[in-house]
């Protein structure tokens, strides 16, 4: 496709606290291989660190590049504010630790043309730099980590319930209100639910992959997988119908875990086999997918896992049913129609 046939691109990032990784990640953009415009519009968030002065720095040095203010921090109000700002109609969503392949832009409008798509995407490719870090990449890219979720493992190319990040018709965006506010987490997985519920096709690729930076800490890991649990159970009780097995297996898990101790320290020691059993796994399962990692990173991938998989149960089951009822209330105030007056 010639140049000048090309559809234009904006590309929006929303960042908050992103100066570890918010120039690369920019420059990964603007690096594209990509004959059509592109503009990248970057939402702040109340940063504490240098990441104002940074996208400063990249607006001044490059004229695709500006910036939006975000003052509520949250996510998909950042999204929302970009999404006003730009004009072009490929929406690219970009986080602030996320890093594009190359030929990412390309491949994905190339697909949403071919498989008359509402959003593409492909693989959160996890990569880490520290120990940690190596430890975390090895239990989010393995089915015992995150389950048989594509956009996490892999797989052949196809429709999917959802896919990392999104390449999006601005028009299918607009029709629907762009992303919903109420959801501080999972807003990504909301709005596909919405596009599947109006007939719209999300279609995951392998071709398409963007290099994620994994949490730097247990203590950031913890909160990071507490907030998906707690705001995945605010999905199902949104969009009824919507839950899954693969999203009950933690609370399961940590539900085990508990009353297996509980039950083996006051009942009998048989109940210890629950959490004795889930630990088995756990260390098994380390020593499959800590193949090719150091010793330190592959000694901390036990670790990495029982975190994620505890953290987001515990998120899902104390998830509280008000805050669900909120969102409800409050989505229902924002899209209800005003009555005519005479």
């Amino acid at each position: 496709m010639a140049a000048e046939e090309l559809p234009a691109v904006s590309v929006i990032m929303p960042v908050l606290n992103e100066e570890r990784h918010l120039r690369t990640a920019v420059r990964r953009i603007l690096e594209q291989e990509y004959a059509g415009a592109m503009e990248v519009v970057i939402a702040l968030g109340p940063s504490t660190d240098r990441t104002d002065a940074i996208a400063a720095e990249l607006a001044a040095e490059d004229p695709r590049v500006r910036t939006v203010p975000n003052p509520t921090g949250r996510t998909p109000a950042g999204l929302n504010a970009a999404i006003r700002a730009s004009t072009h109609p490929i929406v690219v969503r970009v986080d602030g630790h996320g890093l594009l392949t190359p030929g990412y832009i390309a491949t994905a409008v190339r697909l949403l043309g071919e498989m008359d798509a509402a959003n593409v995407g492909g693989i959160m490719h996890a990569e880490g730099e520290s120990e940690w870090e190596k430890a975390v990449a090895a239990a989010m890219t393995s089915k015992i980590g995150v389950g048989n979720a594509a956009f996490h493992t892999g797989g052949l190319a196809g429709p999917a319930e959802t896919v990392y990040l999104g390449v999006f018709r601005r028009e299918v965006l607009e029709r629907l209100g762009g992303y919903n506010e109420e959801f501080v987490r999972a807003q990504d997985w909301e709005l596909n639910y919405r596009i599947r519920q109006e007939g719209g096709l999300i279609w995951f690729t392998p071709q398409l992959r963007v290099t994620y930076r994994p949490r730097p800490s247990v203590r950031a890991l913890a909160k990071q997988y507490k907030d998906y649990g707690r705001w995945r159970r605010v999905v199902t009780r949104y969009h009824r119908g919507s839950v899954n097995l693969r999203y009950l297996a933690p609370p399961a898990a940590l539900t085990a875990v508990v009353l297996g101790t509980l039950l083996g320290v006051l009942v009998h020691p048989a109940f210890l086999i629950l959490p004795g059993g889930y630990l088995a796994g756990i260390l098994g399962g380390s020593l499959v997918e800590g193949r090719g990692l150091s010793g330190r990173a592959r000694a901390q991938l036990p670790v990495a896992l029982a975190t994620m998989h505890l953290s987001w149960g515990w998120g899902f089951l104390t998830s509280p049913r008000k805050l669900a009822r909120t969102v409800i209330a409050s989505t229902a105030a924002a899209v209800a129609v005003p009555e005519r007056t005479s």
